[in-house]
């Protein structure tokens, strides 16, 4: 294996490692009108549309987990960015 190669399959791996933060707008409210406080999950719903959640409406909503093609869960930090800690 070259050099380059092994470098390339390096920064990949990194990439997996590093921070994934949501980059659009969170309102007051989830998309079921649950006031969201620390935590959202952007996930699928048994109705099948997407929508961004508190936990308590993914408990009634969701498709009930997370991963790829099922949804994120996510954290407010103190600095007000939500970073992706599951799916």
């Amino acid at each position: 294996m070259k050099k380059s190669d092994l470098r390339q399959i390096i920064r990949e791996e990194i990439k997996l490692f590093e921070a994934q933060y949501w980059l659009g707008p969170v309102g007051k409210t989830d998309d079921f009108g649950d006031k969201i406080t620390d935590e959202l999950i952007d996930g699928k719903t048994r109705q099948g549309p997407w929508a961004l959640m508190t936990p308590n409406s993914f408990k009634k909503y969701g498709v009930g987990r997370l991963g790829t093609g099922y949804g994120q869960k996510y954290k407010k930090q103190p600095d007000g960015k939500w970073l992706k800690i599951e799916g």
